[in-house]
């Protein structure tokens, strides 16, 4: 079942919303050469637990960490280690979530580590232009095919491909909520769109094919075959006067 959600309870998931945010700007400003995602993690977790809030992906579904961290290839669920150390030219995606005052704030972003070539370059900002494509066609009485298809256009003309196998969903007082948000779909198809509705809209893009495969630790997720991967998410709310971003700071790129 959806869970619609009222002004008041919006404006709680914005709070939710903005620790995310800030423990996303707070990855950004310390990822560099050298260090590990281990204290990327430590980090953000300080962050989000000063703030009053719990990280929402501490211990969900038996994940060890405050965020997922991945580099490179791959795709989302990467587990932070002491191990992983980022180099120059690498490509991490950070994926966080906050528990604040009974709800839940999404969202993820791709980071550069130092100077990276033109198609990393490139396949970050389609990423990023998918989604806002993607939220321009979030509107009352629509269809949640409009997001995906909107999604799926702007990646595709770039000559890059869509992860199928994950997608994006509803959020609230539960991490993961009705309905899916799939990164592709058919415009006019799927479920209506309502005001009230909270989602973690996500396009996870691959320079190769969309294939990907778990690794034996049960959490990361990889590309088949090789090719760098972008993660980008925000957690929206659509209301009657449009849709709200709620984990999008006003200094963020």
């Amino acid at each position: 079942m959806i869970q619609l959600k009222n002004s008041l309870q919006i404006k709680d998931m914005k709070e939710a919303g903005r620790i995310t945010g800030e423990a996303l700007l707070i990855a950004r400003e310390h990822v560099r050469e050298g260090i590990s995602t281990y204290e990327l993690d430590k980090l953000i977790r300080e962050h989000i637990e000063r703030s009053g809030a719990k990280p929402s992906f501490l211990g969900y579904g038996g994940f060890p960490a405050s965020a997922c961290i991945s580099i490179n290839d791959e795709v989302i669920h990467g587990i932070p280690s002491k191990k992983r150390i980022l180099r120059e030219g690498d490509i991490v995606k950070v994926d966080v979530g906050a528990f604040y005052r009974g709800f839940h704030g999404d969202a993820a972003r791709t980071i550069p580590v130092g100077k990276v070539n033109a198609e990393a370059l490139k396949l970050i900002e389609v990423t990023r232009q998918s989604f806002f494509d993607g939220v321009n066609a979030l509107k009352v009485g629509g269809r949640i095919g409009d997001v995906g298809s909107a999604i799926q256009t702007t990646v595709e003309k770039n000559s890059f491909s869509v992860v199928k196998k994950y997608i994006g969903h509803g959020v609230g007082r539960e991490l993961h909520e009705s309905p899916d948000v799939p990164n592709f779909g058919t415009a006019g198809r799927g479920v209506r769109l309502c005001a009230g509705m909270t989602l973690a809209i996500e396009p996870m893009v691959n320079v190769g094919g969309p294939e990907v495969y778990e690794l034996a630790d049960g959490w990361t997720v990889k590309t088949r075959d090789g090719s760098l991967s972008a993660h980008y998410e925000n957690t929206v709310a659509l209301t009657g006067d449009g849709v709200m971003i709620l984990t999008l700071l006003d200094k963020e790129w």
